[in-house]
């Protein structure tokens, strides 16, 4: 195998001027002086036998190879960052570390109690917890970002492998103090012209959308769209709006009393939840042991 031409040095070069554009600015974030990332940058092209960066005025242009440099050496420099931890984990005893996200939610209060009880079963295997899956999870699991992610739905992609874990219902939440709060059980038709927060616009054919509001043909006033659960909480909480979100999700806020959770009419709308890893994840291995440890663990809760 051939070696590297560019080492760890360049490619931070390269991402710092990317968010820069400007030698002195992109030297202050290295610690280095404006000479000596010139003397880089000359060093990388001549290595690469390529130009990297085009001089305007004070400023650089990327070059294409530049940007597709740029655009890799983040997750490239973020893979080093994670290969380091592990490292230092196995040092202090731990053979494996897992990484686990959730789709689209930071919802974890059940993640202490189950921490605990899996490094009863394996000492020498951390779960490490991750952002950024979002909603394309399975990107991030084939790009190794997470081994584990816990999703919504019943979806299997090529190359992952899908364990169940439990169903749970979509409920509507709304501030303690707004009206539909006297209310059993919500339909369309109450929330109809209602401030409505959502995370996604995008029509899926198992959630409130096709369910509630296309088949009662009544629709709430869209108000906002935010990507963080999290965030639709706290303007529900605050009465700015309402929104329809997964319970497991919301106990949490609901039992400290911050908002009220309803049950969605006539027949509610269930939403199955599993867990995904790679389908090279050998079985009895670590990323198997946290999908087999997760399923028994959501049986028994």
């Amino acid at each position: 195998m051939r070696n590297p031409i560019l080492d760890i040095r360049h490619l931070q070069m390269i991402r710092a001027i990317g968010r820069t554009g400007r030698v002195v600015d992109a030297s202050d974030e290295l610690g280095l002086t404006p000479s000596a990332l010139s003397h880089r940058i000359k060093e990388a092209e001549r290595r690469l036998g390529v130009p990297l960066f085009e001089r305007l005025h004070k400023r650089l242009r990327m070059t294409a190879a530049a940007e597709y440099l740029a655009s890799v050496s983040e997750r490239m420099l973020h893979e080093l960052v994670l290969v380091e931890d592990d490292v230092r984990r196995m040092n202090a005893g731990v053979d494996h570390v897992v990484r686990l996200a959730i789709e689209a939610y930071s919802c974890y209060h059940w993640f202490p109690a189950f921490l605990d009880m899996f490094r009863r079963q394996a000492e020498r295997i951390d779960i490490q917890v991750m952002s950024g899956a979002g909603q394309d999870t399975n990107s991030a699991l084939l790009n190794r970002h997470v081994d584990v992610v816990i999703v919504s739905g019943e979806e299997a992609p090529p190359n992952t492998r899908y364990f169940p874990l439990f169903d749970d219902p979509l409920v509507f939440i709304c501030a303690p103090s707004h009206p539909l709060g006297q209310l059993d059980r919500i339909h369309a038709r109450d929330i109809e012209g209602q401030n409505f927060i959502t995370y996604t616009k995008v029509p899926e054919p198992d959630r409130e959308f096709a369910r509630l509001f296309r088949a009662e043909g009544r629709y709430p006033r869209w108000s906002a769209t935010l990507e963080i659960p999290e965030a639709i909480v706290e303007l529900v909480a605050a009465d700015q709006g309402t929104s329809i979100l997964a319970s497991w999700a919301m106990e949490p806020h609901v039992k400290l009393g911050r908002i009220l959770a309803k049950p969605l009419a006539p027949g509610g709308i269930n939403i199955k939840w599993g867990c995904k890893i790679r389908s090279d994840d050998p079985s009895g291995g670590a990323v198997s042991k946290v999908a087999d440890a997760l399923v028994s663990w959501f049986s028994e809760s």
